[in-house]
């Protein structure tokens, strides 16, 4: 397992932007897929936008497309999560979570790695 810390989270009107940061403790960081989870208040954890260990691959749930972009540096050990164009709906606790040399799957039962989340609200 590689230690996760998620941080960028805060409150921000619709249409602003966060951009939220998953750092690793793990000088192997580059061989470990990265997704991103969101938890909203009585909803399951839902995934939302992953990368490839390889960093040539990226995968987004519908609703975020366009909106969102994953990226990483894998120098810093770090995933970044750029969000644009909030809405209200986008308001959760978002988790990343790590799995190497995964297949960057949808289900979090894939993943052993998480960090302790961090929130995001958006105000309308």
């Amino acid at each position: 397992q590689v230690q996760l810390v998620e941080s960028g989270g805060g409150l921000v009107q619709t249409g602003g932007s966060l951009r939220l940061s998953c750092a690793a403790s793990e000088r192997s960081f580059s061989t470990y897929t990265v997704t991103w989870f969101r938890q909203a208040p009585g909803k399951e954890r839902e995934f939302v936008v992953g990368i490839k260990w390889s960093g040539l691959s990226t995968t987004y749930t519908d609703s975020v497309k366009g909106r969102f972009t994953i990226s990483r540096d894998n120098a810093q050990n770090t995933v970044y999560l750029q969000m644009n164009n909030l809405k209200p709906e986008d308001t959760a606790v978002y988790y990343c979570a790590a799995d190497q040399f995964g297949t960057g799957s949808r289900y979090r039962n894939s993943y052993e790695s998480w960090g302790q989340g961090t929130q995001v609200t958006v105000s309308s």
